[in-house]
This record gives C-alpha cells, structure tokens and sequence, in this order.
C-alpha cells in the first residue's frame, strides 16, 4: 500500500527534528490545521506541499504527491490546449495561406471588425506601412492600461486590414505586411487569454504562425511555442510548461531574445515541478540570452513579448521562488523589480502587485500583504484581466487565513468588490 502524504510529512518532519507547532509557525498555518493534513483527515494542498517541502528541506518530495485540483479559472478549458508538433503545422506550406480555411473562423463573438473589408483594393508602401506599425504600438500601449475586452476588437479589424492589403502586394511590400500581420495575430492570442478565453489565445496563435511562414519568419514558430508554454504555465501544468520552452529553444534561427524569453519560460515551469535548481539554470541562460539580444542592432519587427519590465528576470525568479515554497524570500525578490515598472504599464504593474500581496500573505506578513494589494487594486480592476483576477481569488483563500485580523477584515470587502466590477464602470 503506498505511503500517504500524512504519513511522509510526518517521517521528513520527524528526521528534521521539528516539532508539529515549529513546522506551523515556519508554514504560517496553525497547527491544528497541520495534525489534521499529518493525520490523513484533510487533503493537502499543493500550496502548503511546497511550503512544507522548503522548510523541511525535502526538494519536492511531498509536492509530488499531491494531486493538483485545476485552478477554478481555466477548469473550463482545461483540455484545450493542443500539443504544439508536426500536425499543427502540417498547413503553413499550403498556398493561399492569407484565406482562413473553411471551419477557421475566429472561436469569440463579437469580433465585427474581423469581418470588415478594411483595405481591399488599396495599395501598400513604406509610409503606409509605417502608419500600420505605429498603429498596432499604439495598441499594445493602451493594451497595457485597459481592459482586452476594448482592445480585441481594433486590433483584430487591424489584422484584417493587413491581410487584405498583403492579399494585392508582392516582393518586399508584401513580405512585410504578412510579418506585422502575424505579430498582430500573437498579440490578438494574447489578449484573448488574458479575457479568459484560452481556446480563442491558441487559434490567433495558430493564425500567427501561419502568416509568419509566409513572410519567412524565422521568430514567429518558436515564440508560438513560447506562448502555448505560458498558456500551460498559467494552467499550472509544470511539464507541458517545460517540454514546450524547451522545444521553443531547439531552432537554430530563434533569435537570442525569443530564447532568452523561452529559457525564463523553462524556468518558471521547472519551478512548478519543485526544482530551484533546475530553475535557476535556466534563468541564467536567459539571462545570458538577454545580453545578447540587447547587444543586436534594434529590428525593425515589432518586438515579441513584454517590453515594459526591466527586471524581467528578477520578476521571474520572484514568481518561481513562491512557487517553490519560498513565499517570503518571493516578496522581497519582487519589491525592486515592482518599483522600475512605469506607472502606465498597469497590466504588468497589477500582476505583480497581485503577486507581492500573495508571497507576503503567504509567508504570514498579513499587515504588507493588506497594503500591497491596496495599492495595486485600482490597476488590476482597469485592465480587467482574467489570470490576475485567479491570483485575486486565491489571495482571498489565503487573507481567510486570518478571519480577525483588522487588516483583513478591512481589505477583503475590497477585493471582493474588485472581483464583480468591470473596468470603466
């Protein structure tokens, strides 16, 4: 009969010379909560499989036998997410490429813009497409301070307005216009997963590719990978997360940058399979790869990935840090790094707001987790996001922790309020 989780947390606790009330404290859960989980009388989370696996000292042995419940918001879309291989790309060779197939249609409503004949019978140049690339950064940049719910629609309408135009040019003019096209198309992917719609992220993915092969591309195939890893990331799926960054890294014309953000990638999933050092190679080969692709001459390709953090990496390691059950070490990796993100970058600047309130709930600094969160509440309301708001809902589950405290007791009405109202209500 296999050992039980109780039982193994009760022989690593046992070996370490901890009594059950030390391992409480250094946990932040109280002791009868622990007896209960030693005893076989409450399942463990993975949360406090990891928390306990730091402070014993056990590298992952008790995280790994715990059986991780989907997060409540992607259980709806838990089994969209396609492995990224040969019958993926089996179509971006095929001729007319610029026509989505039939069964191809965008999988979200309310996408009018999609359809409009934006372009038809126009025709290209350099000052037209530079108009259409200062565009499409513009909505990148609002798409950092609203919600994507206000920036789907333009920038899908955008999309088409390049397709149709690539559809009548040819030699350079068209090669280019198909290039933005695609980055459009990933961004569209993005901002779809970031509107709760996983199976929506993966199609406009899939559509990036595809216009991406036609302009001869070389980044767009390895960075699809890149974005599918995140999209498994965020399911908290450690091993997809990891096999596809490691193959987002296998094509020799990948540019250093797009390595370096599939080898930060690799890290955070081999921080969700427990393994720091795993993880901390990895961030150290991007980080290298980073150097490199700061050290290039500027592209004239919209950039892939988030541009608006300069810590990146610090970021990274503070995320993978609570994720490897070291809640308070991840608080204070992430206070640097919080403060160089511009006040604009709202997106970025909730996630990690969100986050910082987590690692120090987690590490019982309830009082700092209150302030944090209250400083970063009015940007996660504006830009409206559905994997900050799964981070919000589990740092109610943790402030529930402490029912009496004042701090508590004052800021999870707020929370709660920031849960049901929509961006620019």
């Amino acid at each position: 009969m296999p050992e039980s989780f109780g039982a193994r947390l009760r022989a690593y606790r046992v070996a370490a010379g901890l009594s059950m009330g030390e391992l409480a404290r250094r946990v932040n859960y109280h002791k009868s909560y622990l007896s209960k989980i030693e005893n076989d009388h409450k399942p463990p989370s993975l949360v406090l499989a990891k928390l306990c696996d730091a402070a014993l000292g056990t590298g992952g042995g008790l995280a790994a036998l715990v059986v991780q419940d989907v997060p409540a918001a992607v259980e709806d879309t838990a089994g969209d997410v396609e492995a990224v291989g040969e019958t993926w790309l089996l179509d971006l060779t095929a001729s007319g490429g610029l026509r989505f197939g039939q069964g191809d249609r965008p999988p979200t409503s309310g996408l009018a813009g999609f359809t409009a004949m934006a372009g038809s019978g126009q025709n290209a140049d350099d000052h037209v497409i530079a108009a259409l690339r200062a565009t499409f950064d513009q909505y990148r940049v609002l798409g950092m301070t609203v919600s994507p719910a206000l920036v789907l629609g333009p920038v899908i309408a955008h999309l088409h307005s390049l397709r149709s135009l690539a559809a009548t040019a040819s030699g350079p003019v068209r090669t280019e216009l198909l290039m933005l096209a695609s980055r459009v198309a990933e961004y569209a992917g993005w901002m779809s997963q970031e509107a709760g719609d996983d199976r929506a992220a993966g199609w406009w993915t899939d559509q990036a590719v595809r216009l991406g092969a036609e302009s001869l591309d070389p980044q767009i195939v390895s960075y699809a990978l890149v974005r599918r890893a995140e999209v498994a990331l965020y399911r908290h799926d450690a091993i997809s997360t990891i096999e596809l960054a490691v193959r987002a890294q296998l094509d020799p014309r990948t540019a250093p940058r797009v390595l370096g953000l599939a080898a930060r990638c690799e890290a955070q999933g081999h921080a969700l399979a427990g393994d720091l050092d795993a993880c901390r190679r990895a961030l150290d080969r991007a980080a290298k790869l980073f150097a490199l692709a700061a050290a290039e001459p500027p592209s004239s390709a919209p950039i892939l990935g988030s541009s608006t953090g300069s810590d990146e990496l610090r970021l990274a390691l503070g995320w993978s840090l609570f994720d490897l059950g070291r809640p308070g070490e991840a608080a204070a990796m992430l206070d640097l790094p919080l403060a160089s993100i511009p006040p604009f970058a709202r997106r970025a600047r909730a996630r990690f707001g969100v986050r910082q309130a987590l690692a120090y709930g987690q590490s019982g600094d309830v009082t700092q987790a209150c302030l944090v969160i209250r400083a970063a509440l009015d940007d996660a309301v504006r830009v409206d996001s559905a994997t900050i708001r799964a981070d919000l809902r589990y740092l109610i589950r943790t402030l529930n922790r402490w029912p009496t405290h004042q701090a508590v007791r004052e800021t999870q009405p707020l929370l709660l309020r920031a849960l049901s109202t929509q961006a620019g209500e």
